[in-house]
């Protein structure tokens, strides 16, 4: 064991060392190569005896490989069987069962392909017959078929298990088992009732409702197609009482399943599995499945559980109404054991699987790859599987043991490796590797081929990749050579090697880009190499916008009868052919005129329900697409009351009359109209034999009408239906009609889309549409083609082709015209005669290059090619353009090596421009021709020169020792000179730090000068400085660059004269600042402030002044300015001190002002003018009539007003609440007692007073009234005191 693993270790370690893994790798078929299996039947290869035997081996090598094969491992010879044909170039047998019997082939067969370079093995392909064929041929020998005998009923108890056995016969593959009744009706199932894997149908328990007489088993056999039926069997089931009365009846005649006892309920025992326990095998892959079936009244529940672990979930489905366990895709961890469970309210029964997990050999890290080396290399050939058990390795070599060979020092066994170091020429040979355990085995072939090749690129030149914007980009590099090429990809100008960042170069030559954009567009170079040479390949990378819908359908809800407009408004890249399709539930729109289809619109008029559902819009293109899907809702109109309008009923009574090969007449009577004329009948038909379940439209005729003569295909079996539109919509489909057969007939037509061209240099491929099988007009179809030379005198050559739609005509001069027509046959003749079109043979390289070929200088960046244009005989094929390969050679004055660039002219082109030139440049040019197939070649290198132009920027430009009045610059001449540099330009300008640009000085020098030294220079903190060269064509761009100039001695402050100035608005702070920090703002803070008060800030925006706005009258603050910039500490300005006065001066206290004081005088003279009337007033002797009286109550100047509606209010005294004199009376005419004693009663004798006719008091004031007067004092009967009538003023006011 320990030598084992230490041979293994050695081994790794030498593959380690070796270090050459090769990935699959396809050997171009014009290069010697050992044969390789492309084609070979299936290990266990069925085979239908109905049909010839074909067993397929395909295979590939330069030179072609032979065949030869062997049956059962002995030779098996081809040429002395007449029934037995092998395919030319092939080695697929083809066995004619019309001349042999298709027993005599079942065997072992293996297939070889050799040439001069090795021999390739197939597997070994076992061929066996399905065992249906007995069936097929009606034999009754051996025949699978089930016994005709009739069986015999079944009678059992209620509530009973049984078991009806199916047994099918054997097939392969195996038939698939179902039961149904005689109206071919599946049986139901239930857990109750169910079919086991075997087929059979188990009954947990019987009941009276599965008494019937039709159980019949069905076995399907996939491989022939075909179904074979067994006897019905009669299941009777009898409770106890009518087992005694029958008993007599049915123990002759049935198969008897009782006993005398009744039925009680038990609980659950096992049908299948027996036993405690049992166990299962099954090989990792497939599928396992195990089944436990019980009985028991009532009838069990049946679970599962995995005793050594969980069930794996996403594998495991449960069938059968829970009885049968499947786990797909078996694995090592689904070994172990399982437990079902059966259980009923009386008990449970429990069985064991134990299931082992056994694997036929799989590889680990696939075949063994091919291996191409150049003479010397080394290499490893690898061949790893496993399986359970574990696999032995077999190597053998041109199918041959490898211990049989040969000996090869350059070849070294080691297990599973075969290790080749300093191999030779001779050493190319085929390796098979046979990997075999007791399940089952793997043989694979690799190739060991040993050439010295130079790289090659096998990408087509020039291809054009079109990608859309951020979506990964894929630029392919396809190359072979031996040794395995070096792949580099470099982009436009060959600027660098494309690795990294954006781009990813993958194994196999493939350079992605992640996310495509913009700038990733042009051309991109391919280069391979090794030690034997270089090849390079160009493509290019366009990149194309998204596909994108910008606005949206929506949902709609519409009325029946009206129209809709769904719009799809899209964004795509106008190169890009772009279509827009409407489906209608996921399906094409019908073709119905209603439906008016738009670029970015749908529209559809005379709604109906049928119209109803979900509308979706495709945008389509070759590289993206996009779709967004509306909701379409049609609902009723309010139909008038009067009048109820409906759908139509459909017709019926559909007959068919007049009875013609390609015509038929056919009517019906109209359904029920619903108030609303029948428009239009719509006919369709169904082809049952062609397109079974699938209607389609045939005619319309109008509503008026009741017949219609329709035409017919042939070979159609039709079946029409008819349905009535009205304005409402559209009836229901009527009962079809009998089905109308067509005989068959040659066919109509011919395919449409003929077309002929070669895909390789030496053949014509062609190809057409080909016929449905409704225009096929009968059985057989297939197409006549032809073809011949378009020239005088050549001959047609026909072939028949069935089931393909294309056609390779091999061994055709190249690019050559020939006349192409395909015509359809069936068996029952030709169809008409086809048209002829005109196709063309497969293209070839140019073989000739344009002369004189010239080139005519416009100015320093442009010139005009010419050339005579090639003859169109020598181009080869369909002429695609020229292409100018042209490179600018070596100058002096630039370093960049020689690069050759190309560019191309469309079409047939005898001139064209060169733009983008160097100026005063030497370049060389040729130009060629090319077709589809590629470039011809070159002609004759011609060369121009380009006159000077501006030259170039200078290389650089670098200040040097500055001072504060002085610096030196430095520079180096342009890269790109573009002619004699006749003197350079510098000018400069000063810069504050305000960014604002000084005066502009300029300088001429010489052109030998490389540096100049500025002196006197006005200080400023920068310089900018801009420097040009010149030739005789003018001056090129100027390089610039920034100096920044030492600081001059400033103090720590960057602040200086800081002041401030009150104004009506504010505290203005001015100062002077030099700083560089851009952050400048103003701090203040009020004098007094406590500690935890914070700064307040005010920022300045670049101005060195700032008015303070926010400040309190009569406080005094601390102000400061402050710059802030990366340092950690701001600087400050020293504090100032502002003081604002308490009152401003254009402040005045209006209580001192003149005129305010002589207002108030004014005032005060008038309230005691009114005081002085009142008083008088009051004091008068005499009558005093009731109406002067209310007039004066009614004075307004003396009556307050209320604040809500303005009428007057009484106001009194604070203090005793008595009424002012002459305030205004109630409404109602009163005053109360209370609230004032100036009442009338009291002016007249005994309470009453008494009135004349114009209202006047009649007598004069009682004495009741003086004696009032007295009691009341002279408050009461003088003038109302000032203060009650300076309020009731104040009030009024």
């Amino acid at each position: 064991m320990m030598v084992m693993e230490m041979r293994s270790l050695v081994a790794a370690l030498l593959v380690l060392i070796l270090g050459h893994f090769t990935s699959a790798l396809e050997v171009p078929l014009d290069l010697p190569q050992p044969p390789s299996i492309t084609q070979q039947s299936p290990k266990d290869h069925i085979v239908d005896p109905r049909e010839n035997i074909v067993i397929y081996c395909e295979a590939k090598g330069k030179p072609h490989p032979s065949f030869s094969w062997t049956k059962d491992g002995t030779h098996f010879d081809v040429n002395e069987d007449p029934s037995v044909t092998m395919r030319p170039n092939s080695g697929t047998l083809e066995v004619d069962i019309t001349r042999a019997r298709p027993e005599n082939f079942e065997g072992v067969f293996q297939c070889t392909a050799r040439n001069k370079y090795g021999a390739a093995v197939s597997n070994k392909i076992v061929v066996r017959q399905s065992i249906a064929l007995p069936f097929l041929r009606g034999l009754t020998e051996e025949s699978p078929l089930w016994s005709k005998d009739k069986i015999k009923p079944i009678v059992v108890k209620e509530g009973v298990s049984l078991v009806l056995p199916c047994q099918p016969p054997a097939g392969l593959p195996p038939p698939i088992i179902f039961w149904m009744d005689n109206n071919f009706q599946k049986l139901p199932q239930s857990k109750r009732v169910s079919q086991s894997l075997n087929g059979d149908l188990y009954f947990s328990n019987v009941r009276r409702e599965d008494s019937r007489s039709d159980y019949i088993c069905y076995a399907r056999f996939t491989h022939t197609q075909t179904i074979q039926q067994k006897q019905p069997i009669t299941v009777k089931v009898l409770t106890m009482d009518e087992i005694n009365d029958t008993m007599a009846d049915y123990y002759n005649f049935t198969e008897m399943v009782l006993n005398e006892a009744p039925v009680d309920e038990r609980k659950p025992t096992f049908l299948i599995p027996s036993g405690h326990s049992s166990s299962k095998m099954v090989l990792k892959g497939h599928v396992l499945e195990m089944e436990c079936i019980a009985e028991g009244l009532p009838t069990p529940e049946v679970s599962w559980t995995k005793v050594s672990g969980d069930l794996p979930g996403s594998r495991t489905s449960f069938l059968h109404f829970n009885k049968t366990l499947q786990i797909v895709n078996v694995s090592e961890s689904d070994a172990g054991d399982y437990r079902c469970s059966a259980k009923n309210q009386h008990g449970a029964a429990h069985h064991i699987i134990s299931v082992v997990v056994k694997a036929t050999p799989y590889w680990i890290s696939g075949p063994p790859k091919n291996l191409v080396l150049a003479p010397g290399e080394n290499g490893v050939l690898t061949c790893r599987a496993n399986g359970i058990p574990k696999p032995s390795i077999l190597w053998s070599i041109n199918g041959d043991l490898i211990e049989n060979s040969p000996k090869d020092i350059s070849r070294k066994v080691e297990d599973d490796s075969i290790i080749f170091t300093q191999v030779r020429v001779e050493s190319s040979a085929v390796y098979q590797c046979n990997i075999s355990n007791p399940y089952g085995y793997l043989l694979s072939n690799a190739f060991v081929n040993v050439l010295s090749e130079p790289p090659r690129v096998l990408t087509p030149a020039n291809k054009v990749y079109q990608v859309i914007e951020n979506r990964p980009a894929f630029l392919e590099c396809s190359s072979f050579g031996s040794p395995i090429p070096k792949i580099d990809w470099f982009k436009d100008r060959k600027s660098g090697i494309l690795d990294g960042d954006d781009y990813i170069l993958h194994d196999n030559g493939t350079l992605e880009i992640q996310v495509a954009q913009a700038q990733h567009k042009g051309k991109y170079t391919c280069v391979a190499n090794n030690y034997l040479g270089i090849s390079e390949n160009h493509v290019y990378l366009d990149i194309k916008e998204p596909t994108r819908i910008l606005k949206q359908p929506v949902d709609k809800v519409v009325q029946r009868g009206g129209s809709v407009l769904f719009q799809c408004i899209v964004k795509h890249d106008k190169d890009l052919h772009t279509t827009v399709t409407w489906l209608k539930d996921g399906e094409e729109l019908l073709d119905d005129e209603r439906f008016i289809v738009e670029f970015e619109s749908l529209s559809i008029t005379d709604i109906s329900e049928s119209d109803a559902g979900s509308y979706t819009c495709i945008v389509n293109n070759t590289l993206d697409h996009d779709s967004a899907t509306a909701e379409l809702s049609v609902v009723e109109l309010t139909p008038p009351p009067a009048v109820v309008h409906g759908r139509p009923d459909p017709p019926t009574d559909l007959e068919l009359t007049d009875h013609k090969k390609r015509s038929v007449q056919l009517t019906w009577i109209p359904g029920e109209e619903h108030n609303s004329p029948i428009q239009e009948f719509v006919i369709q038909y169904e082809d049952s034999l062609h397109r079974r379940g699938h209607w389609h439209d045939l005619a319309r005729v109008p509503g008026t009408r009741t017949t219609a003569h329709l035409k017919l295909s042939p070979y159609v079996h039709y079946t029409f239906r008819v349905l009535a539109r009205n304005a409402v919509g559209l009836s229901e489909p009527s009962s079809p009609s009998r089905m109308y057969k067509t005989d068959p007939a040659a066919p109509d037509q011919n395919p449409k889309g003929v077309h002929g061209s070669g895909t390789e240099h030496n053949n014509l491929v062609i190809t057409w549409e080909p016929l449905t099988g409704l225009h096929s007009n009968g059985p057989g179809l297939r197409y006549k083609v032809s073809w011949r030379h378009k020239r005088p005198g050549t001959d047609w050559t026909t072939v028949t082709v069935a089931n393909n739609s294309k056609f390779t005509v091999s061994g055709t001069p190249t690019f050559s015209p020939y006349e192409i027509k395909v015509q359809a046959v069936n068996d029952l003749g030709e169809g008409p005669e086809p048209a002829v079109v005109i196709g063309y043979s497969g293209e070839d390289l140019p073989t000739a290059a344009p002369a004189n070929v010239q080139a005519v200088v416009l100015n320093s960046t442009l010139v005009e090619l010419r050339w005579d244009p090639v003859p169109s005989h020598l181009i080869r094929g369909h002429i695609q353009g020229y292409k100018i390969n042209y490179w600018r050679k070596h100058h002096k004055h630039n370093s960049d090596q020689m690069e050759q660039r190309i560019l191309t002219f469309s079409g047939n082109q005898s001139r064209g421009m060169l733009p983008g030139l160097h100026p005063f440049s030497h370049y060389s040019f040729e130009v060629r021709v090319f077709n589809k197939k590629g470039d011809g070649p070159a002609s004759k290198t011609q060369q121009f020169k380009t006159p000077e132009g501006e030259p170039g920027p200078p290389a650089s430009l670098l200040v040097t020792n500055p001072s504060l009045d002085s610096l030196t610059l430095e520079w180096n001449p342009p890269r790109e000179h573009n002619g004699h540099i006749t003197g350079y330009t510098l000018r400069y300008q000063p810069v504050n730090n305000s960014n604002e640009l000084g005066p502009e000085e300029e300088l001429a020098l010489a052109a030998n000068e490389t540096s100049v030294t500025l002196q006197n220079l006005k200080y400023s903190p920068r310089y900018k400085f801009y420097l040009n060269a010149r030739t005789s064509a003018g001056a090129g761009p100027a390089i610039f660059e920034e100096a920044v100039m030492p600081d001059k001695v400033r103090p720590a402050s960057p602040f200086a004269n800081v002041s401030s100035s009150l104004e009506e608005d504010g505290a203005l702070i001015s100062w002077e600042y030099w700083g560089q920090e851009k952050n400048v703002y103003v701090e203040y803070i009020a004098e007094n402030s406590e500690g935890e008060e914070e700064w307040q800030k005010e920022l300045v925006n670049g101005s060195q002044n700032i008015k303070l706005k926010g400040l309190k009258v009569g406080h005094s603050y601390r102000v400061r300015v402050v710059a802030k910039g990366h340092h950690e500490q701001p600087l400050h300005s020293e504090e100032l001190f502002v003081t604002v006065p308490a009152v401003s001066n254009r402040q005045v206290d209006i209580a001192t002002q003149g005129w305010f004081i002589g207002l108030m005088c004014a005032i005060a003279l008038l309230i005691l003018i009114l005081l002085i009337i009142c008083f008088i007033q009051r004091n008068k002797g005499g009558k005093y009539p009731v109406k002067e009286k209310e007039d004066a109550h009614t004075d307004p100047e003396f009556q307050p007003m209320k604040d809500d509606d303005c009428t007057f209010v009484e106001y009194s005294d604070n203090e005793d609440h008595k009424p002012l004199k002459g305030s205004r009376t109630p409404s109602n005419g009163t005053v109360k007692r209370e609230d004032s004693d100036d009442s009338l009663v009291d002016y007249g004798e005994g309470g009453d007073g008494q009135f004349n006719e114009d209202g006047s008091f009649i007598g004069q004031y009682s004495g009741k009234s003086s004696s009032r007067d007295n009691d009341e004092g002279p408050e009461s009967a003088g003038a109302p005191s000032p203060l009650n009538a300076m309020n009731s003023l104040n009030s009024f006011v």
